[in-house]
């Protein structure tokens, strides 16, 4: 294998970069060692040097090319207890009743499994995973909106899509993000889904976010919505110190979920 140092690209580092492309962007370790016919230890060390370089982040047991963000089902196998933990977190922030919007995100994906226990919830989203889990049960109405269909996220964007949020005042907005850093805040890849969710924010009485830690310190390129209009994050480990000072300086309420088998 050629020297991995500098900022030079071995051949091998060559190999895993096309191995991620074919991929789409993101892959888990296991099946970069298979395509590259190598260890998960040569693959763990390969990127680590590219983590370093910032041509890759490293994910728990995957990789993601930088700016890349990872299709929905590879994003939802990542960290599912944390997630968990998060949603019955947020469940219990919810009363029934009320008047909600869940944007497209997977850990909202388990939030809206966590709601299965509440009734008569008005629920308005633009993924289609939360409208298929909550329609048609326990005197729900659910509301899925138009607009264009995302190529992997598995829900709708654009003008249609927010012209329907702007006719609701929701008690509670729950919103994910791709990153959360001290500096920018909560951010996302999609720029469609990032002004959906500041039109969500201006209708919301009380907007949540949710974000497990591996989001934090992670870039992505569009800001969410100004941090200082979330009221909550609810994450399943306490943010490192800058991020807990900033979110503190935007007047955000930090929730560590307890874990799911104990929450």
């Amino acid at each position: 294998m050629a020297r991995q140092d500098g900022g030079k690209t071995s051949h091998r580092q060559f190999e895993l970069l096309e191995v991620l492309r074919r991929q789409g962007g993101s892959a888990r370790n296991a099946e970069i060692a298979q395509a590259m016919d190598v260890s998960e230890e040569t693959v763990r060390r390969l990127v680590k040097t590219l983590a370093d370089n910032g041509k890759v982040e490293r994910l728990h047991g995957g990789t993601v090319l930088a700016g890349t963000e990872p299709g929905f089902y590879q994003r939802i196998a990542q960290n599912p207890e944390g997630k968990k933990s998060i949603a019955k977190a947020v469940a219990r922030e919810i009363a029934d009743g009320m008047c909600l919007f869940l944007d497209v995100g997977t850990t909202t994906s388990f939030v809206a499994e966590a709601l299965r226990a509440h009734h008569r919830l008005y629920i308005v989203t633009n993924s289609m995973p939360v409208a298929q889990t909550l329609a048609h049960h326990n005197e729900n109405r659910v509301v899925l909106t138009g607009g264009d269909v995302g190529r992997d996220e598995r829900g709708t964007y654009g003008p249609l899509a927010e012209a329907v949020l702007r006719r609701h005042a929701f008690d509670v907005a729950v919103l994910s993000a791709n990153a959360v850093n001290d500096r920018h805040g909560f951010l996302v890849f999609n720029p469609a889904e990032a002004s959906l969710s500041r039109v969500a924010v201006e209708q919301a009485h009380r907007p949540i976010a949710t974000a497990d830690h591996e989001k934090f310190g992670r870039r992505a390129p569009q800001v969410s919505c100004d941090p200082s209009d979330i009221d909550l994050l609810v994450t399943d480990r306490a943010p490192p110190t800058d991020l807990a000072e900033a979110l503190k300086s935007w007047g955000v309420t930090v929730r560590v979920a307890k874990p799911a088998l104990t929450a």
